[in-house]
């Protein structure tokens, strides 16, 4: 009996704990992004494991939609489906934004650390996830008349993660309005010149690769000969 009290306590305790962290915090970020990123800065009310659960919800929500989501609204082949690639399509941006973002800010006085920048962009998925899981549930149950309202909760979800990050930017970094969307336009950039020279990396690699390769493949032939 003295067990099962304790387990229903600490049962409790650790929902409490969940609905705080990953519910109520995430949405008074939502509602107050100024004061609720503030918090986030200040008062290190941000969690690392908080920001890694959000990704792997994402992910996972993403296979699921390329699955499940109703036939009306889904054009995707279950053959296609790589969770490698569904996991790179949500990963890569954010690491990428990340990394861009602190490289910009870092030469415009920017307060906001690498980690801080990370997590805010993870915190500011969590109306994506939401929108994400309610599309999906959606999708199940529209007809083709009502395709609107599936693609309107997606727009929104996404709408309210760019207005998180905006204002998060501004809260992390402690800019003004003017300054903060120049920098959102200097990380794009960053971002695509970051791309630019990956790709560039890559096809330099193939080519180094494939020289050697036809090297190794003359001297084989010429062994075997």
């Amino acid at each position: 009996m003295i067990l099962m009290t304790k387990f229903k306590e600490k049962l409790h305790h650790g929902w409490t704990i969940f609905v705080a962290e990953y519910i109520k915090f995430p949405v008074y970020i939502m509602l107050h992004p100024l004061k609720g990123f503030e918090s986030f800065k200040r008062d290190k009310r941000a969690s690392m494991k908080v920001s890694i659960v959000f990704i792997v919800a994402l992910v996972v929500l993403n296979i699921l939609a390329f699955q499940y989501t109703g036939f009306e609204m889904n054009n995707n082949d279950i053959r296609d489906l790589n969770s490698i690639a569904e996991i790179i399509y949500i990963v890569a941006p954010i690491i990428l934004i990340t990394v861009s973002n602190w490289a910009v800010t870092t030469l415009a006085d920017g307060k906001g650390k690498m980690k801080e920048i990370f997590m805010m962009i993870s915190y500011s998925l969590f109306p994506l996830i939401w929108s994400t899981g309610i599309a999906l549930v959606l999708s199940n149950f529209l007809t083709g008349d009502e395709i609107a309202f599936y693609t309107l909760t997606l727009s929104l979800g996404l709408f309210l993660m760019g207005y998180m990050i905006f204002f998060g930017m501004i809260s992390i970094h402690e800019y003004g309005l003017v300054k903060c969307i120049i920098t959102i336009l200097g990380t794009l950039l960053a971002a695509s010149i970051i791309i630019f020279v990956v790709l560039l990396g890559y096809d330099l690699f193939q080519r180094i690769y494939g020289f050697f390769y036809t090297v190794y493949r003359e001297i084989t032939l010429r062994d075997l000969i």
